[in-house]
């Protein structure tokens, strides 16, 4: 019996895998590191090897298997199933759905991950019952994600919503992709934790240069939340520095499309949440065409790392409602 759905996150850093039944209960879950930097070959091979543990661990037939859903970062050839290209990874047209669904025998969709993200926080989570929803996802880039009356926004067969690559500034700071002056090289955490490295360096964030050093490694979002709790008013200047940016984005976004809800999520936003939130709902109200500045909520995520994985796991039953005999 096909009963078994699998989402998967591929992130940054981490990569998280998740089965779930018809009801889109766990039955089971697998993270690992992602080492996107080992190179595509080895990255997909990760991928199925993490599914397969997976469903070692938890004593699942592979058999059992409707189908797959998995998000991944940058834009995504919706037709083929191939990763474009994925900035902050290094990846470059990989053919992922032929690979799972070789491996695996089933049907497998492959989409943003931030649509991923925004489609689980609409069917499950803070965007619930809304007509649009954008998501806005800081880590170690920006992506964002549209979700237009249940379905994915996207274009002709390919993702959209790179919100992170769109340009904000006249500033010189590049982003993964290398372009200059956009959303996420203003304000993604590489950005926040790169800046904040320096502070620690000139002796203007003593705690996090105690907790952290001036390793970027180290310059997580959990050591800028302590960071700021143990009183290095440096780093709480760059985090609402980059959370008003992130602000200018959001009100580029709901002066083009006026969703009822914005979910900021990612790490970054779980670790400071009324920091980030609030700084950017502030900055979006009073940066919007006035008609719009009561039409919509700025909202943290609800579900987590699980965001992705449940809306992955939704999407690929949306796309493949029938399980195969």
């Amino acid at each position: 019996m096909k009963d078994i759905w699998i989402g998967f996150d591929l992130g940054g850093t981490k990569m998280l895998a998740v089965a779930y039944d018809h009801e889109f209960k766990e039955l089971g879950r697998r993270r690992r590191k992602t080492r996107g930097r080992e190179g595509s070959d080895s990255g997909i091979a990760r991928i199925g090897s993490t599914i397969q543990r997976l469903l070692d661990e938890n004593e699942l037939d592979v058999d059992r298997i409707a189908g797959i859903g998995i998000g991944c970062p940058g834009p995504i050839d919706l037709k083929k199933g191939r990763i474009l290209m994925t900035p902050n990874l290094g990846w470059d047209d990989v053919d992922i759905q032929s690979f799972l669904e070789k491996k695996f025998d089933c049907p497998a969709t492959v989409l943003n991950d931030v649509d991923a993200g925004v489609y689980g926080e609409f069917l499950f989570g803070a965007a619930k019952g809304s007509r649009c929803a954008v998501g806005v996802f800081p880590g170690t880039g920006i992506g964002g994600g549209c979700v237009y009356e249940g379905q994915i926004l996207h274009g002709d067969g390919i993702s959209c919503m790179e919100i992170g690559h769109t340009r904000i500034s006249s500033g010189t700071r590049a982003s993964g992709s290398s372009m200059s002056g956009t959303l996420e090289a203003e304000a993604s955490r590489l950005t926040i934790a790169s800046e904040a490295a320096k502070a620690a360096y000139r002796g203007e964030a003593p705690a996090l240069l105690e907790d952290a050093g001036t390793d970027l490694a180290e310059i997580r979002s959990g050591a800028l939340a302590d960071s700021i709790k143990n009183g290095d008013k440096a780093i709480k200047a760059l985090v609402e520095s980059a959370s008003v940016t992130v602000g200018y984005g959001v009100a580029n976004i709901v002066n083009l499309l006026c969703p009822d809800t914005i979910i900021l999520g990612g790490g970054l936003v779980e670790a400071m949440e009324d920091l980030i939130v609030g700084t950017v709902r502030k900055t979006a109200r009073e940066n919007v065409m006035p008609v719009y500045k009561d039409r919509f909520e700025v909202k943290p995520a609800k579900l987590g790392d699980d965001a992705g994985v449940l809306g992955a796991a939704a999407w690929a039953k949306k796309t493949y409602p029938q399980p195969p005999e």
